[in-house]
């Protein structure tokens, strides 16, 4: 597995990396691991939530559809 090293990171942003790892019992290195993977999940993983995401909203119907073209024309 690759290692990826990060210099230069401001001390109050260490400070709140350690107290996050520190409320989730785990080693900060664990917590920016957790981050870095939530930031960017896997392009499935991605598409799937859009997905998911569209179909708790209603599907408009044809009339809606003109309307909103129309009121867009004005």
């Amino acid at each position: 597995m690759p290692t990826l090293t990060i210099r230069n990171v401001p001390e109050d942003v260490v400070d709140r990396l350690k107290e996050a790892a520190g409320r989730k019992h785990r080693s900060m290195e664990q917590e920016v691991r957790e981050l870095l993977t939530q930031r960017y999940p896997e392009r499935n993983e991605r598409l799937s939530a859009i997905r998911e995401r569209w179909e708790r909203f209603p599907s408009p119907n044809a009339e809606q559809v003109d309307a909103w073209v129309e009121k867009g024309r004005q």
